[in-house]
């Protein structure tokens, strides 16, 4: 057990199934025979079994605290998605919600009052242990024994026991490597980070379209490349569909934030929809970029990558006419008709370095290149890779929060890695690798353009269960560009 942080076990039993799978074995605390106080300046995770109150909770799954009910007192535990998402990679069955402390077995009717306050299990120490502790730097892991059909006075309870203490055992590992994380560090968020105006234009445009036409409003692929953003948009009444013919005809349809080639909006027509168009002013303009450049009989270059949704749209202005360049390589190998009628645009969330490098080695082979009147490569995009170049420089390691086919999330840790520092995008605070925080004491946090401010601040939380936390800024420009709204959500 790391000096920086107690394990506490309250029945020796639970302790005996837990210390199987840590160095030093854990301590019984509250009420167990040989009990004593808690250390109350560390970092905490109380493990042990509980009874289950919500009907999807079954015995021997486990039940990650994230709110300690305790009589009038409700107190949060940001730990909760970090611990859970540790659980849940080690292959065990994890429900994270709230849990009741109560000073009696809770049985009948009283459990079923507990149950309709959304808490999704009960124990007898958890809570009284928090009133000690400070519940910022508390985590509570809980193995169901009995349920609301499977009593704890019943014949089947042994078994029940067993296989809970069972998965106590299974989980004792991912405690030690809590255990091994904790430390006072120092956080350094790279600023700006998260939403673009591009990005928080597109999410208005569905909530206003919600609010203007009541649900559904059908939305054509992900609004943008965020799956909590798109969670909470479907909670809301939004209907994401991969193409139009989905849609109802007649139906309310938003293009995502990306753009799209002409067909679809050909196809949007011939289904009678009410279009309402989402896409990121930026990306507009190089649909134009292209469409002039074309227009004008001339090849174009889309610096870019394959398959992404933004890249799609834009050589589906000129099919003919644009030729995809991934890479260095490609730039050096690529043929076109004519050399001296050729233009590039760019994707607008590339890694800005290695997108000037492949314009520059088209430059050299194509002397008559010409190129966009403006850079492709968005502002936000530029800031916050330039923010988490300065912030790699004096960390230890580097998280992006964004989703894996968030395009301009993906280029963050690749700069960040460029710099020569260790980088990891990870979609949410469960996402994080509890091993990569060993003997780290300076984070580097960004969030890609897409991600939503609240998931910098929840994955901040949650590193401040293991430890202090000193938290800096790094960078600072402030960004003040606004997009105006589609006159559809006026």
């Amino acid at each position: 057990m790391s000096e920086r942080g107690q394990v506490l076990t309250p029945l020796r039993i639970e302790r005996m199934a837990v210390e199987h799978g840590m160095r030093r074995a854990p301590y019984v605390s509250g009420r167990g025979p040989d009990g004593r106080p808690p250390r109350t300046d560390v970092p905490t995770v109380v493990a042990g079994v509980a009874g289950a109150l919500s009907p999807d909770v079954r015995p021997a799954d486990l039940v990650v605290a994230d709110r300690l009910r305790t009589g009038g007192a409700d107190v949060a535990l940001p730990s909760a998605p970090l611990l859970a998402g540790a659980l849940r990679r080690a292959g065990l069955t994890v429900h994270v919600g709230a849990v009741e402390t109560a000073d009696h077995v809770v049985t009948g009717d009283e459990r079923l009052r507990l149950a309709e306050r959304g808490s999704l299990a009960v124990d007898t120490e958890s809570g009284y242990l928090a009133m000690q502790l400070d519940p910022r730097q508390l985590a509570v892991v809980r193995a169901i024994v009995d349920t609301a059909d499977d009593p704890l006075v019943h014949p089947g309870t042994l078994k029940r026991g067993v296989a809970a203490l069972r998965t106590l055992r299974r989980a004792a590992p991912v405690i030690q490597d809590w255990m091994d994380a904790c430390a006072d560090r120092t956080v350094v968020r790279a600023e700006p980070q998260s939403f673009c105006a591009g990005v928080e234009r597109a999410i208005e445009i569905v909530e206003r379209a919600l609010a203007r036409h009541g649900a559904p409003v059908y939305v054509r692929r992900q609004i943008v490349h965020n799956t909590h953003v798109v969670a909470e948009l479907e909670r809301r009444g939004a209907v994401f569909v991969q193409e139009l013919e989905e849609v109802p005809e007649g139906a309310v349809a938003v293009l995502a934030a990306h753009g799209v080639a002409p067909s679809v909006r050909v196809q949007a027509i011939e289904r009678r929809l009410q279009v309402i168009d989402a896409t990121c002013p930026l990306v507009a303009k190089v649909h134009q970029e292209v469409r002039r450049f074309t227009g004008a009989g001339r090849t174009v270059f889309l610096i870019g990558h394959a398959g992404h949704e933004e890249v799609v749209g834009t050589r589906g202005e000129a099919p003919d006419h644009v030729v995809l360049v991934e890479s260095i390589d490609d730039a050096r190998t690529v043929q076109v008709p004519d050399p001296d009628q050729v233009s590039y645009v760019m994707q607008t969330t590339l890694s800005v370095e290695e997108a000037d490098e492949i314009a520059a080695v088209l430059r050299e082979r194509f002397p008559a290149l010409q190129s966009p009147r403006r850079d492709d490569i968005c502002y936000a995009t530029s800031n916050r890779q330039q923010a988490i170049r300065d912030v790699a420089a004096v960390t230890d390691l580097v998280l992006v929060v964004g989703s894996p086919n968030s395009s301009n999330s993906t280029r963050l840790t690749e700069v960040a890695r460029a710099a020569g520092t260790r980088a990891h995008l990870v979609e949410d605070a469960a996402a994080l690798d509890l091993r990569w925080l060993r003997g780290v004491h300076r984070i580097g946090v960004s969030a890609g353009a897409s991600a939503p401010p609240s998931l910098v601040t929840e994955l901040i939380d949650a590193l401040a269960a293991l430890g202090d936390l000193e938290v800096t800024h790094v960078g600072g420009i402030t960004e003040t560009v606004q997009f105006t709204l589609p006159r559809e959500v006026v």
